[in-house]
């Protein structure tokens, strides 16, 4: 059957609405509905798959659907209802709260650039990409971006920092017995 995108990127089908992309927005798609699936297509091209609900006035919701969004309005991450019940391992709450605690707003923004990598990889893939990214204590989007390439192009590990100018330099200096000699007298050097 045809049907139209509403301003929700939801198309409805007998009782039901299915997402799609949000770039689809407003746009005539066909839908075919199947006994174990939906799929939606605009053109000749495939948009959306989802499995077929026999409930009625459902929602049936693909987060991957709504990232695009979300990261020109981060500040609806927490709020989204495609992403309520999106169950995600422990470590991508960990990357998210890492990268909002050292990069303030910004990082809302990078953490969905992470989940945006899910629309081209695999989760798989991704998902060990931020594992090696919380294990190096390596935070951003263009970490991840790199580890998982290098993972799949099965590549050696390169993180040149000259690229990164705002991230701070090490210093350390070379210990001397000096130093710790005016500690103890009370001296200042």
């Amino acid at each position: 059957m045809s049907a139209k995108v509403t301003s929700q990127a939801l198309v409805r089908y007998r009782t039901n609405d299915y997402s799609v992309p949000v770039r689809y927005g407003f746009h005539d798609v066909q839908v075919r509905g199947y006994i174990h699936e939906v799929v939606i297509a605009c053109g000749a091209e495939v948009i959306a798959r989802h499995p077929r609900s026999y409930a009625r006035e459902d929602a049936i919701y693909d987060p991957l659907h709504y990232l695009a969004l979300l990261e020109e309005k981060p500040r609806a991450l927490d709020q989204a209802a495609p992403l309520q019940g999106w169950e995600l391992p422990d470590e991508f709450a960990t990357l998210r709260r890492l990268m909002e605690s050292r990069l303030g707003k910004k990082g809302k923004r990078e953490y969905i650039q992470v989940l945006r990598l899910l629309e081209t990889f695999s989760f798989e893939q991704v998902h060990f990409a931020v594992q090696q990214a919380l294990k190096l204590g390596a935070i951003g989007f263009e970490a991840v971006k790199h580890l998982l390439i290098r993972h799949i192009e099965q590549r050696p590990l390169r993180l040149d920092l000259s690229r990164y100018p705002f991230l701070p330099e090490v210093h350390v200096a070379r210990t001397s017995a000096r130093d710790y000699a005016a500690l103890t007298s009370g001296e200042q050097r």
